[in-house]
């Protein structure tokens, strides 16, 4: 039986290499996936997920009027997985077509992001994939600053100083943020 998975942590925590993991294990047994990623992510090149670590792999990128349901139940073989990178992104339009695509085509989705941006909100994506979502999963990394797991990201200026206000999305990486604990995120030791 097919589920809904959101598989979540703070940046840094292995989300990209993740999903390039799980696709390699079903294609080396002959089982195609496809994989999705958030047309607004332009830090690498629009359409790749990439890993802090050098891997990446070809995805298609999700803009706003993208029909994800559409496009999968349209696909000219047969899918065994759909995963999803930078999820929180998504609209809840989105989050719902993904739930449909498991409920009415049976097939397994994998939804990586962030659970909650710089001020310690949800992105919307996040938001429907914690109320939607069949299992949720916490993807573990460690604080920036100390020992303590790291929940939470702290974004921070070209003079890495915090910064608590701004746009809510603003595409980055080590250099404009951070994963943090609670106690970090609010009391950096910078």
């Amino acid at each position: 039986m097919a589920q809904l998975f959101f598989k979540h942590g703070a940046m840094n925590s292995g989300k990209s290499i993740e999903i390039i993991k799980v696709a390699h294990n079903y294609e080396e047994q002959d089982k195609p996936v496809l994989i999705f990623t958030s047309g607004i992510d332009t830090r690498d090149e629009v359409g790749y997920v990439s890993s802090r670590i050098g891997l990446r792999r070809k995805a298609i990128p999700v803009f706003d009027d993208t029909d994800l349901f559409e496009y999968v139940q349209n696909y000219p073989q047969k899918l065994y997985c759909i995963l999803v990178d930078e999820v929180q992104f998504l609209t809840k339009e989105h989050v719902l077509q993904l739930a449909k695509i498991v409920d009415r085509l049976n097939i397994p989705v994998m939804g990586f992001g962030l659970k909650n941006d710089f001020q310690n909100e949800l992105f919307e994506g996040s938001r429907y994939m914690l109320i939607y979502a069949d299992k949720i999963e916490e993807m573990k990394t460690i604080c920036w600053f100390c020992h303590k797991k790291a929940t939470m990201n702290l974004r921070v200026d070209e003079n890495k100083k915090p910064v608590y206000t701004g746009e809510q999305i603003q595409i980055g990486g080590n250099d404009d943020y951070y994963p943090v604990c609670r106690k970090c995120h609010s009391n950096p030791p910078l």
